[in-house]
């Protein structure tokens, strides 16, 4: 689904694309191994309730990956759509997926925010963010790829990270 509350979803799914990785089954989210520059890289889309994203956190405890070693992909109300940012630590600012995260990792984890508008009326925000994108279709391939971009780079600086949303 193309919804702005996946964005994080469709962010995984490009960089997947972009480095032949392919989704599998297991346990409570879906998993695709890929490769960047040389480093392995576990890209995680929790298959629990939207809210209740920090359950695949203890399994990746087990595997010995710390907060800081995750990079979370997000949506993000208070920004314009396409607009990308990134943030370590601070508070889930009433993203309930990040207030999951936090419960179960703690706020040590590197964040891309990718930004998808706010409505005018903070009354319409459940249903807007489960609304798919109004943009153009080419407008909104384009700023998904310009955070594939962005990922990329941060991991020419951070190889170690695992990514999740």
């Amino acid at each position: 689904m193309r919804t702005r509350h996946n964005a994080g979803f469709l962010i995984l799914e490009a960089l997947a694309a972009r480095y032949g990785g392919s989704w599998q089954k297991k346990d409570n989210a879906e998993v695709a191994l890929i490769t960047v520059n040389n480093n392995p890289l576990i890209l995680i889309k929790p298959q629990t309730f939207m809210n209740s994203s920090g359950a695949v956190i203890s399994g990746l405890a087990k595997q010995g990956i710390k907060a800081e070693n995750i990079l979370v992909v997000h949506d993000e109300l208070e920004q314009p759509f396409g607009v990308i940012k990134w943030r370590t630590g601070g508070s889930a600012r009433g993203h309930n997926g990040l207030k999951s995260i936090i419960a179960n990792a703690g706020d040590g984890f590197m964040r891309l925010r990718f930004g998808i508008d706010r409505p005018a009326d903070k009354n319409q925000v459940p249903d807007y963010v489960l609304e798919n994108f109004k943009e153009n279709t080419n407008e909104l391939d384009q700023a998904l790829e310009k955070a594939v971009d962005m990922i990329e780079e941060y991991l020419k600086e951070d190889p170690s990270s695992a990514l999740t949303k």
